[in-house]
């Protein structure tokens, strides 16, 4: 069958053109996946705690605010600002930052977080700038940024009693009752002045302007470029989890090490199955009695359980999980493959080619086994499925290799942390649908070319 021919046959095979597309979809996601996700290096930090330090908690979407009557600022980072530089008398420089900040909200940031990077030891004041005019002071000190370091200062945690303060400039009665280990900071700044800042705060919706002044006492100082994280009460395209991970960049991390177990294992079982199969039923004799015996060990044996009893005594890598994956699945196409070579064997040109003195070997190599690879491709697509739900399944109880970013092990967490309890959805669906688009991918894409190169199966 010529390429042409073949592509004629394909195309007319919905469910295979809908196989194709999405298993090119994930390949390019796969391929391109670092560029995509919003936070650069996270496969390397991905159980890193202080990489998603600035994330909100088991923050849901935030296309969900289309679907809820309150909604919820959403996180993002303020990087553009307008500057301004002097210089005293004193020959002391001021450098002060302005961040707009618009809030059009019914729920308030869980946090901001601003970041000023820069060199040396230089006093440092935050401020916020409200919508009704009122001003309110978060931040005075004299920060260490030396060796190219960065000042981190979180409102939530840094901020409590500059809040406290802010109410009390309004409302001292107000601001007597306040514990600054209960209250939410930036709840009550960014509500209206008024007694609802204690138990039902208002939020005040507008144009909020954050700055930053920087008093550079020496030349040997610097400031950088600072800037904001907004730390919302929704983030992203599939929110984040308990460990403040955000799930869309670990859900296209995983669509690589999702390809790599699955194409490989398969390539290597299928290629090994039909070797073994055409060795068994070609030479015959006491081979054909080994192979066929150990095919029978292993085919009724259950791969599952053998797997996680391996896993959690060696916790191997993921090329060992790999490497015991294929020496489970090469029975898949051997005894397929063993029946066509036994009729194979007894054509006419495998006569013809003994007859001129071609070695057993050149005859299994260069006739029987080129018949019969385009056959192994279907099986080898059909195998995918199974081997990305074998990984996954060993993920899900904990037993994978840590080292990666798997589906199966963002749903392990999602079990192990009560994402389901708790009503984490985002952090459960996206990790199971993408394990079974990617299993349907191939399945679809395997039963295709099962109809078009098998000749048994073209004719129903």
């Amino acid at each position: 069958m010529s390429a042409g021919e073949f592509w004629d046959d394909f195309s007319k095979s919905k469910t295979g053109l809908v196989g194709l597309g999405l298993m090119l979809a994930f390949v390019l996601l796969g391929a391109s996946g670092e560029l995509l996700v919003p936070f650069p290096g996270a496969s390397r930090h991905w159980r890193d705690i202080d990489y998603w330090r600035d994330n909100p908690l088991a923050a849901p979407p935030a296309w969900t605010n289309a679907f809820v009557a309150r909604k919820g600022a959403p996180s993002s980072i303020l990087t553009r600002f307008k500057a301004e530089k002097e210089t005293r008398d004193d020959g002391v420089g001021i450098e002060t930052f302005a961040f707009d900040y618009p809030f059009a909200y019914d729920r308030p940031p869980r946090d901001l977080i601003v970041r000023v990077p820069g060199s040396g030891r230089v006093p440092l004041v935050i401020w916020l700038e409200r919508p009704d005019g009122l001003s309110a002071e978060l931040y005075r000190d004299q920060v260490d940024l030396s060796g190219g370091g960065e000042n981190r200062v979180s409102v939530t945690r840094d901020c409590a009693r500059a809040a406290i303060e802010f109410v009390r400039s309004r409302d001292e009665a107000i601001a007597d009752t306040m514990n600054a280990d209960l209250i939410k900071p930036v709840a009550v700044l960014f509500a209206k002045a008024g007694s609802g800042n204690l138990d039902a705060p208002t939020p005040l919706k507008g144009v909020y302007e954050i700055k930053i002044r920087a008093l550079i006492v020496s030349s040997d100082f610097s400031v950088g470029r600072p800037s904001i994280i907004v730390s919302g009460q929704v983030s992203g395209i599939m929110g984040t989890d308990a460990a403040k991970r955000d799930v869309f960049t670990g859900i296209v991390l995983g669509i690589r090490w999702a390809l790599v177990i699955g194409i490989l294992s398969s390539s290597v079982t299928v290629v090994a199955g039909v070797l073994l199969g055409i060795v068994a039923a070609y030479f015959g004799g006491v081979l054909d009695w080994l192979l066929t015996r150990l095919y029978e060990l292993i085919y009724f044996l259950p791969v599952l359980p053998f797997l996680i009893v391996i896993s959690a005594i060696f916790k191997p890598s993921i090329w060992v999980l790999i490497a015991i994956i294929c020496a489970f699945f090469w029975t898949g196409s051997f005894k397929t493959v063993y029946g066509m070579t036994l009729q194979i064997r007894e054509e006419s040109f495998v006569e013809a080619s003994r007859a001129l003195g071609s070695g057993p070997w050149r005859i299994v190599l260069r006739h029987i086994a080129p018949m019969l690879l385009p056959y192994s491709f279907a099986s080898m697509a059909l195998s995918v499925p199974a081997i990305i739900v074998y990984e996954a399944s060993v993920s899900l109880i904990g037993l994978g290799d840590a080292t990666i970013v798997s589906w199966g092990q963002i749903l392990e967490s999602a079990l192990t942390q009560g994402a389901v309890i708790n009503g984490l959805w985002w952090w459960v669906i996206p990790p199971g649908l993408m394990i079974a688009l990617m299993g349907m991918s191939f399945a679809f894409l395997g039963t295709a070319l099962d109809k078009i190169l098998h000749p048994k199966l073209k004719t129903r």
